[in-house]
């Protein structure tokens, strides 16, 4: 390549020279000296130049290998991190349906405890009004035998008698 170069550097300063000037000129030399300088600036700078450029294309892929190579280590990520996301939705799925039988439970749990409680206090005030009415009575009658014994000590008859605990009573 480098050959090629050079061979049309000297062609083309022979073809665009021009004769406008009489006399000799020292093209030859010139053109030599240039030849030479460009020799000697491409044995002193080609190989260090070559090398360079060597080396900072190892080290782009390099960068470029360590890049594909994270990369390919966040592509896994994300995909495991998918993966948990979709295990935590159907834990959460199973943990909302778990929960809606769970307060389905306690809700009959509690319902079935409140219907034997509302039972019981049903019982128990069947049970005090019973013993309420007892006691009711038994007041209105010692009231009454009270009273009876408390009046004048007439002697009443069975009627008179009955006649005043039917008044109390009724």
């Amino acid at each position: 390549m480098s050959r090629i170069l050079v061979l049309l550097l000297m062609v083309s300063t022979y073809a665009l020279a021009s004769e406008a000037g009489h006399g000799d000129t020292d093209i030859v030399q010139r053109t030599v000296n240039f030849l030479l300088f460009a020799g000697l600036i491409w044995y002193l700078v080609a190989e260090p130049a070559k090398n360079y450029f060597a080396s900072r294309s190892n080290e782009i892929a390099d960068e470029l290998n360590k890049v594909q190579e994270k990369l390919k280590e966040s592509v896994e990520l994300k995909k495991e991190a998918l993966a948990k996301i979709s295990e935590a939705e159907k834990f959460a799925e199973e943990l909302a349906a778990a929960s809606k039988k769970e307060n389905k439970i306690l809700n009959d749990n509690i319902m079935s405890q409140c219907d034997s409680d509302l039972e019981v206090i049903a019982k128990q005030h069947e049970t005090k009004k019973d013993f309420e009415t007892r006691n009711m009575v038994v007041e209105v009658v010692e009231e009454v035998i009270s009273e009876t014994l408390n009046q004048s000590s007439e002697i009443f008859d069975r009627e008179a008698m009955a006649n005043v605990i039917l008044k109390k009573v009724a």
